[in-house]
């Protein structure tokens, strides 16, 4: 191990000036994420302190870490300007370490005790999981939407990219080509994106979109439910007929019409929050109307490790939910490209819009579209109704208050 030149702490180096045994705690989360180093006998600047009775600690800290997380770990002895520092050098381990019954994870210069949802998800990736494809006790194939399924292989079939002898199988069988069943058991993602009401088992699992005269001033909402390929169908119809306005011209007698935001941009969008969406989480996807923008607000979390500009940039295809990203694929409503949002942007420099308006990203997940000067949207005037195009889920309007 050697010696580490820092300024500061950071992902993969914390500063203590003394031991205490829980700390502990931060080796734990450095072995659960991408390892690290912990000195001690150094202050919160960096600075070595020196280290009282190191000669005990070389023999006491792997034993306790042996004892209590069940890893090894790296313990050396080091001396800065006469004064001497312990380093303990700690690896990433593939399989969850403990400290106590508590699961830690170093998360840029923090270290965070997982729990709820985020535990879920850090157990089921480090058995090679993810959340979508775990099983989900209760619903059965018989208790799925047949509509959504005969809907599913009209798209497939359309997109050529499942052949027809699979899209010809009973219910099970296809569900099972899509990796939809585990042991006796359907998925999670199978329930999304098939069974008639999905929110039943995740409590978040619809859209909410709401147009907004001002941050405070909700002057009224619809709700979309319903399996998801029918809420990104049916939000976007909602978006269309109820919430913008197009602007008109002509082109001789060619009538044109300008959508505050282009229509291919806002569908990558709106499909980008479906499928990469934390239904473990029990807030919905937010669509808010404002007139003069567009936001989408989406409950989850960027690849780990990645930052909004490489998710701008030209990057691989790592989706949050593999298993329900397969089902959109397959439907040939989404590529396996990472592409998406690349098209995105493209979408909004061909409609000569200017990207710092139309597209910019929100940390940690949505997207913000600036509206056309001449086609700012004042609240539609469209009293609410059945939606052409609506073929299962639900969609009602709620009163803003």
């Amino acid at each position: 191990m050697q010696q580490v030149s820092r300024t500061r702490e950071y992902q993969h180096v914390e500063w203590k000036e003394s031991w205490r045994d829980e700390y502990q705690k931060w080796i734990c989360g450095f072995a659960n994420a991408d390892g690290g180093i912990l000195e001690i006998g150094r202050d919160d600047r960096g600075r070595v302190v020196g280290v009282d009775d190191a000669v005990r600690l070389l023999v006491d800290i792997p034993n306790k870490v042996r004892d209590i997380l069940g890893i090894l770990v790296d313990v050396n002895l080091f001396e800065e300007n006469g004064k001497e520092f312990v380093q303990i050098g700690v690896g990433a381990y593939p399989n969850p370490i403990s400290y106590k019954g508590e699961y830690y994870y170093r998360s840029g210069s923090t270290n965070q005790m997982l729990k709820g949802a985020a535990l879920d998800r850090f157990l089921l990736r480090k058995h090679g999981r993810t959340w979508d494809s775990a099983p989900l006790p209760g619903p059965t194939v018989a208790d799925l939407d047949a509509g959504a399924l005969k809907r599913f292989r009209g798209l497939a079939r359309n997109s050529q990219r499942l052949p027809d002898a699979i899209l010809e199988q009973p219910d099970q069988d296809l569900l099972e080509k899509l990796h939809l069943v585990e042991g006796h058991y359907l998925t999670r993602a199978a329930a999304l994106m098939f069974h008639p009401e999905p929110q039943r088992f995740f409590t978040g699992a619809f859209l909410k979109i709401g147009y907004f005269e001002t941050n405070v001033d909700l002057r009224y909402q619809d709700e979309v439910a319903g399996d998801l390929i029918f809420q990104v169908n049916q939000a976007l119809e909602v978006l269309k007929t109820t919430y913008l306005r197009a602007w008109i011209s002509y082109e001789g007698l060619q009538r044109i019409e300008s959508w505050p935001v282009p229509m291919p941009a806002l569908r990558e969008a709106v499909l980008n929050a479906v499928v990469h969406k934390d239904y473990a989480i029990g807030a919905p996807i937010q669509i808010s109307v404002y007139p003069d923008k567009l936001l989408i607000w989406n409950p989850g979390e960027l690849p780990p490790n990645w930052t909004v500009e490489k998710l701008l940039s030209k990057h691989a295809s790592i989706p949050f939910n593999p298993d329900v990203a397969s089902v959109f694929v397959r439907a040939g409503m989404i590529e396996s490209w990472g592409r998406g949002i690349e098209r995105l942007l493209e979408a909004c420099q061909e409609a000569h819009t200017p990207a710092r308006n139309c597209a910019t990203s929100i940390p940690p997940c949505g997207w913000s579209f600036g509206f056309y000067p001449n086609t700012r949207c004042p609240p539609s005037q469209k009293s609410p109704g059945k939606l052409p195009g609506k073929l299962s889920g639900s969609c009602w309007r709620l009163r803003g208050e």
